[in-house]
């Protein structure tokens, strides 16, 4: 009875969700590891008392925090909430076990999980009973991890890969377990930079979920390394679209971080034209400096997105590296009247994907499938 009760209310969740959706710009919050900086934390803070004979360092390990000084990361989501975030992200980028490793935490996975968003969901309800017409909702936030299931790191050995699928889907599925436990409202995938490392991430959470009769909203965003607009592992937007469209309870793709507002317009754009889902943005703010910092201002980039809202491009909006609970004031101005994004419709051709987009429309040429593979296939029988 628990259980279903629970997926009543996650399913209710879901309607409300969608339903704001459609009318309105929702806004996501901005980067966190910018507002922890701010508290100049040391090593101490890091471990607190539980950690404190741990045999490495965890400073810079930011989702620790969730553990050991849960109060800063609670009034982070509250600052974000207060500045009109509708959706706040757990304090789990690199919550896997995978990541996790290089401070000799991996077997802390589930439970920072669970406290991140037990934490966000925390705030997440003080606010929403504070304005019941603003509901808030906590996604629980799936980075990418150190390791990409694609690439080699060996320049030596292109064949060699530092992760297998099976390891990254496993670590997905602890990391959505403890996140789903958590009261987290929503999944998101995001700063995806090799699609292989997506799809494991889909693959865990729906595995786990099928197991557990669990329907819960995925958000995706993917990450272009530069203008060439192309992710770290080769694919253009529309490719990446393309490979991860089939998702079940896909609420949202969407682009985040690597860019800046302004130049991240053409594959916001691209995305936008051809999603049929609703489509998401949160930049950086502006390109780093030669200090590694991020100087774009709320109102300069609220004067950009503002543009992309006027043309329809985005139902949701917000920040990403560099970003403050100022940006996301200053982006709730300029999207308050404005009307969402309306979804496309597709029209039903066969879309496939590589590092390119291939798309069988009527007016198509003469395409050749498989002719590589057939090759291979004749070379084998031969031998």
């Amino acid at each position: 009875m628990i259980i279903e009760k629970e997926t009543d209310l996650m399913q209710n969740k879901t309607e409300l969700l969608k339903q704001l959706l459609e009318t309105r710009i929702l806004l996501l919050d901005g980067a966190m590891g910018t507002m922890i900086q701010r508290y100049k934390l040391s090593e101490d803070d890091f471990r607190g008392d539980r950690f404190k004979d741990h045999p490495c360092d965890l400073k810079g390990n930011n989702d620790i925090l969730c553990l050991t000084k849960p109060e800063i990361i609670k009034e982070i989501h509250s600052a974000y909430l207060e500045a009109g975030s509708d959706i706040i992200e757990t304090n789990t980028f690199n919550g896997t076990s995978i990541s996790q490793a290089d401070y000799n935490t991996s077997n802390l996975a589930y439970e920072i999980n669970f406290q991140a968003a037990k934490l966000a969901k925390e705030a997440c309800e003080e606010f929403t009973k504070r304005d019941p017409s603003k509901p808030r909702f906590a996604a629980g936030a799936l980075g990418p991890t150190n390791k990409t299931a694609s690439l080699s790191p060996d320049v030596n050995d292109p064949g060699f890969r530092a992760v297998t699928f099976d390891e990254l889907s496993n670590a997905y599925l602890e990391q959505a377990k403890g996140l789903i436990d958590g009261g987290a409202d929503i999944l998101l995938i995001e700063t995806i930079f090799d699609t292989l490392n997506a799809k494991a991430a889909i693959f865990g959470i729906q595995e786990y979920c099928q197991k557990n009769n669990i329907n819960i909203p995925i958000m995706i965003s993917g990450t272009v390394v530069d203008l060439s607009g192309r992710t770290l592992s080769g694919q253009t937007t529309e490719a990446f679209y393309i490979s991860l469209s089939h998702v079940k309870n896909l609420i949202s793709i969407g682009l985040n971080c690597a860019l800046g507002a302004k130049q991240i317009r053409p594959f916001l754009e691209e995305l936008s034209g051809i999603a049929s889902c609703y489509v998401s943005v949160y930049p950086n703010a502006g390109l780093p400096n030669a200090f590694g910092g991020y100087d774009e201002t709320p109102s300069e980039m609220a004067v950009i997105l503002k543009e992309y809202s006027d043309e329809g491009l985005i139902n949701i909006v917000g920040g990403c590296c560099g970003t403050t609970p100022n940006h996301i004031k200053e982006f709730s101005k300029i999207v308050k009247d404005l009307p969402p994004r309306k979804l496309k419709r597709q029209e039903p051709y066969l879309r496939l994907s590589g590092l390119e987009p291939v798309v069988l429309r009527p007016d198509s040429n003469f395409m050749n499938i498989g002719e590589r593979t057939m090759s291979q296939v004749q070379r084998n029988l031969q031998d």
